[in-house]
């Protein structure tokens, strides 16, 4: 074999080299080839790691790699069938866009004591037109283990899944140190119909405080610790100076607004009026982002951890950061009075709220301020002790008056382009010190909320814009129109309520914003907010443009949050090669990557939404727990052929009522009005109904509620002006929830 240039190689040379090797490649094959010595060495390690990681290679026994997208010598298989004795299995990994061929495999003895859903290691050969697997080993079956808490029932203990989907519970044939009221991580075992669930893992009382978002971590394969080596890595960046060549901002009274309990602050704002002629009446602002990518360069551990991660998780008791706290929590944490690395959006608006241009630079900054948004509204607006003096008078005349008046701008070229406007209220549970849920309650939405907002909505145009205009590689926050098939069914609904819905117009924001102000009546109007927002595509990542439907903007990135978001430390580091600001630019390899890296964060947000939200049902359901019995005011959210789901008023949590629980009439289920109606009576259950229910059923392990209707009556309506009969919160106030206060 030749010897090639020294060098770290590139992963397209290690691919090239491995593919033209004649004997098995190694790392000490690649290493030699490449003249790799000492901590190069050490280097290539973590590289093939990563390309292992992304699917590109495929390690065997012997250290050997193998280009993925065929079918490696040696792999790892799935079985998917089995046709008489013969078990049929597939490559767990397959990045071609062929379907993956499906392999023989061959076992000694007569009987196969393999099983749908078995994982094994097996060198591969193919055999005609076909391929024959020989195991090497059997492997765990790691997606078939299951979350649960342990029960018993006389002498047999049982695993409960957390997962309302699982519909049975589980035999358990080992719970090792694990005894009944645990909450365990268990393994299946066996075969079909005699499958049990062997305890791998003892997690503990699934009642005790934050045990709820234990569950999800742990469900979702939420990675929720660092590695000492990465901790050490993450201390050694953080004592690095801030670099030379840095616009020094720290004379502006640059001030960071968030929520009370914020654990990291990764921007800060600030507006004046502008003093070029050419700009009347307009504005010069700055939205200053932690420099993350000065701390966290690509490769790096810290790099891989955060790519792995995709974002933080944030749950009521608790943050999975995507980074260590020495960076999330302190040096890249815009804190009042210390001097911090930033990467700043220059912007100059227009009388109008027009973004008419921007710039990037690194620079230092101080915040003057950490405020709260309930300090800063409070203060904006003069209530006479609202802010128990928590601004001070000349911050308020220097910085927030300013930043308010630019805001009015911002907010009227908002209102000119008309996203999308649904105001459906967040839930959020307030815990005390030791983690019990001490009271729920909405979110109030301030025009602090709204001016934050309005200001990184515009550094992300300025980030997206300002890297389309450098030909630099962007990675958008992409959010598409809605489906054909979502509109149809719209429409469907909108007529239940006289509403006329045309599918032949060009869709718009602002087409369902006008359907929200023809409704008068502030009942159903939530639940048509509701059926709107069901009917949007998902927001998602990736190199490709294809607008945001939901802002009604052409182009979007987000640029403000590297902290928490990968994506944003990719854009930053786009901006940072674009603007040529020094080290920590995005890679040519980054770049070749990008649709990869957006379907991996994309998947990872999806993950952590999902999270959060059944984390937030479990501490609902813990909340109502001591209210079981009760009558409870309630809203129909959805309705299925075999009941309907209703939530309680101000919480959340959804719950059934069975169709069975309804009485002796037949319903029928009209899937068009999205109610149930009786045969007989004409009785009906639609979505959006107000009711009052009696909570039969509050299970803090799954979050699931279950209601029934109250003796006596088919229904009765919610009594909009009285408070008895309902579940009270603190200080006899009816009991509500919020959603974390933080930006996406």
């Amino acid at each position: 074999m030749s010897k090639l240039t020294p060098g770290l190689p590139t992963r397209q040379q290690i691919i090239d080299f491995i593919t033209r090797s004649d004997q098995p490649a190694g790392k000490r094959e690649i290493a030699r080839a490449f003249g790799l010595r000492g901590n190069e060495k050490i280097a290539l390690k973590a590289l093939l790691k990563d390309m292992a990681d992304e699917g590109l290679i495929d390690s065997a026994p012997g250290r050997a790699f193998h280009k993925m997208g065929g079918v490696p010598k040696v792999t790892v298989l799935r079985i998917v069938d089995i046709e008489g004795d013969q078990p049929l299995a597939v490559p767990e990994r397959w990045e071609s866009d062929q379907p993956p061929p499906r392999l023989r495999v061959a076992e000694r003895g007569r009987r196969s004591a393999l099983g749908v859903g078995d994982r094994i290691l097996a060198r591969t050969e193919e055999a005609g037109r076909g391929w024959i697997a020989h195991p090497l080993k059997k492997l765990a079956k790691g997606e078939e283990l299951v979350l649960g808490v342990l029960h018993a029932e006389g002498d047999r203990l049982w695993l409960r899944p957390v997962d309302k989907r699982e519909k049975r519970d589980w035999q358990v044939s080992d719970a090792g140190e694990a005894e009944a009221g645990d909450l365990v991580l268990a393994e299946k075992t066996g075969r079909p119909p005699r499958i049990t669930v062997k305890v791998t893992e003892r997690l503990g009382d699934p009642f005790a405080p934050r045990s709820f978002s234990l569950i999800a971590i742990h469900k979702y394969g939420i990675p929720n610790s660092f590695s000492e080596d990465l901790l050490e890595e993450a201390e050694r960046v953080s004592k690095q100076p801030l670099g030379a060549g840095r616009e020094d901002l720290r004379s502006l009274p640059i001030v960071a607004i968030d929520p009370a309990d914020a654990r990291d602050h990764d921007d800060a704002v600030w507006a004046a009026p502008d003093d070029d002629p050419e700009n009347p009446g307009g504005f010069k602002a700055i939205v200053a982002i932690a420099d993350v990518s000065y701390y966290v360069r690509t490769g790096s551990l810290l790099d891989r951890e955060a790519r792995k991660r995709g974002n933080s998780v944030y749950f009521p008791d608790r943050v999975v950061p995507m980074l260590p706290e020495t960076l999330s929590a302190d040096i890249c944490s815009l804190k009042q009075d210390e001097d911090r690395a930033a990467l700043v959006c220059h912007l100059q608006i227009g009388k109008t709220g027009a973004i008419r241009a921007w710039r990037f630079t690194r620079a230092v900054i101080r915040v003057a301020a950490n405020i709260a948004y309930e300090d800063a509204q409070a203060a904006i607006d003069a209530v006479p002790g609202g802010s128990d003096g928590a601004v001070a008078p000349a911050l308020v005349e220097e910085a927030l008056r300013p930043l308010w008046a630019c805001w009015a701008a911002l907010a009227a070229a908002r209102d000119a382009r008309q996203p999308l406007d649904l105001d459906l209220p967040e839930r959020r549970v307030m815990l005390d010190e030791k983690g019990r849920i001490l009271s729920v309650a909405p979110r109030e939405r301030l025009d602090a909320h709204r001016l934050i907002e309005d200001f990184m909505i515009a550094a992300n145009v300025a980030a997206a814009k300002a890297l389309e205009a450098k030909k630099a590689p962007v990675m958008y926050r992409d959010h598409e129109p809605p489906s054909r098939e979502k509109l149809v069914a719209l429409k469907e609904y909108l007529a239940t309520f006289g509403i006329q819905f045309a599918l032949g117009q060009v869709v718009r924001p602002s087409t369902f914003n006008h359907i929200l102000g023809r409704v008068d009546d502030e009942a159903i109007r939530p639940q048509i907010m509701e059926q709107v927002l069901r009917s949007q595509t998902q927001a998602y990542y990736a190199p490709t443009n294809t607008g945001h439907f939901g802002l009604a903007l052409g182009s979007y990135a987000h640029f403000t949050s590297p902290i928490r978001r990968y994506a944003d430390l990719l854009v930053h580091r786009a901006l940072v090669g674009a603007y040529g600001l020094g080290e920590g630019r995005l890679t040519s390899e980054e770049a070749e990557q990008m649709g990869r890296l957006g379907e991996s964060i994309s998947q990872a947000e999806r993950r952590a939404m999902e999270a959060e939200r059944e984390t937030i049902d479990r501490y609902v359901a813990a909340y109502l727990a001591t209210h079981v019995g009760e009558i409870v005011d309630t809203r129909i959210t959805g309705v299925q052929s075999f009941g309907f789901f209703a939530t309680v008023v101000g919480l959340g949590g959804d719950g059934l009522v069975p169709v069975s629980t309804l009485g002796a009439e037949r319903f029928r289920f009209d899937e068009a009005a999205h109610a149930l109606v009786g045969e007989e009576s004409g009785e009906r259950y639609a979505s959006g109904q107000f009711l009052q229910l009696r909570l039969v059923e509050a299970n803090p392990i799954n979050g699931a509620l279950r209601f029934e209707l109250p003796e006596g009556a088919n229904h009765l309506p919610v009594r909009r002006g009285g408070k008895d009969r309902r579940v009270m919160g603190r200080r006899g106030r009816p009991a509500n929830i919020r959603h974390q206060g933080r930006r996406r």
